[in-house]
């Protein structure tokens, strides 16, 4: 009897790869729409249609979340939905480094939308590299968790930093000099001002085909997410080991980035203390990977490991601290 539940179990853990299919298509089509729809023609979105597309990834994230649970085990959900706000708060630090981006090139705001649209597309393809990457890694080897745990500690106490505004000038010199601009400017001519959203553009005086400053944009903002990908793959796989959970929960906070980049624009400063609130997320995860690690070679077994559910509790809790913390001391500022 014991056998049967456990392979009825197994089963319903299983991911098919028609799964996968499906959840390509959906990514895909989404993305699709969004660029005949609205990216194609360059403007600066309202507050109603960024607030109307925000909630639109949302809603369809938390039917994804009912699905898992119907279709695999409520675990699946639970997973699912830690791993999902778990990368959406990391989403919304990752706009400042953008914001920052966009300034050192002095992108126009109604391309804005269109460089983070293709941004987010080399992130999302990047982002499944490390993902598939990671899975095999820990399908063979424990003990990546405590790499990915160093990880997660160690960014973890920089957010704390940045809390205090000790790296926030390190940040800014960091991301305007990223490597892969740097690269290309060693290789390829690169117009001085911002034309159009040409990849291309010809210059007059040397009657020479130049780089612009759109798609050197474009590639620094990939660049930059493939840094933030160090960090929050593995703290999704801290919360589940299963790749689609992982990989589902990124493309929906991803494509929901676009849209919270203009939404909370003008918010973000009003959140003083999201830096501590990731860092507890963050370090939440890197201890709670540790555990696990050293469950799989049996050591600390009388520590017990937290539950997705419990792990869901702790990041929800800590996200509603952060946004009525910040907001009361943002109240008490104004007064």
């Amino acid at each position: 009897m014991a056998g049967t539940v456990s392979a009825a179990s197994a089963a319903q853990m299983a991911v098919h790869p028609l799964e996968w299919g499906i959840l390509a298509v959906v990514v895909i089509g989404l993305l699709g729409f969004d660029l005949v729809s609205h990216v194609r023609k360059p403007h600066e979105p309202s507050m109603k249609e960024s607030a109307g597309w925000l909630g639109f990834y949302v809603a369809l994230a938390l039917v994804l979340g009912l699905y898992l649970m119907w279709q695999h085990a409520p675990e699946f959900g639970v997973q699912f939905y830690s791993s999902y706000f778990t990368e959406l708060s990391l989403s919304v630090d990752n706009i400042f480094v953008f914001i920052i981006i966009m300034g050192s090139f002095a992108v126009p705001r109604k391309y804005e939308q269109k460089v983070l649209f293709w941004g987010i597309i080399i992130a999302l393809l990047l982002r499944l590299v490390f993902i598939l990457a990671g899975a095999a890694l820990i399908a063979r080897f424990s003990w990546v968790f405590f790499i990915f745990a160093a990880f997660l500690i160690y960014t973890a106490i920089k957010q704390a930093r940045e809390g205090t505004g000790e790296e926030e000038e390190t940040e800014e010199t960091t991301h305007n000099e990223n490597g892969f601009v740097k690269l290309v400017r060693r290789f390829y001519p690169v117009a001085d001002h911002f034309t159009d959203d040409s990849a291309r553009t010809l210059n007059p005086a040397t009657g020479r085909k130049e780089l612009t400053p759109y798609i050197l944009c474009i590639m620094a903002i990939g660049g930059a997410d493939l840094m933030f990908a160090l960090d929050s793959i593995p703290a999704s796989f801290g919360l589940t080991q299963q790749p689609l959970i992982i990989f589902a929960a990124n493309a929906f906070a991803l494509m929901g980035l676009r849209q919270m980049f203009f939404l909370v624009d003008g918010l973000l400063n009003r959140l003083v203390y999201l830096h501590y609130g990731l860092a507890v997320i963050l370090g939440f995860i890197g201890l709670k990977l540790v555990v696990e690690a050293c469950h799989a070679y049996g050591w600390l077994t009388v520590i017990p490991a937290f539950s997705p559910l419990s792990s869901l509790a702790v990041i929800m809790v800590v996200l509603v601290i952060t946004v009525v913390a910040s907001w009361l001391k943002q109240r008490s500022t104004e007064k």
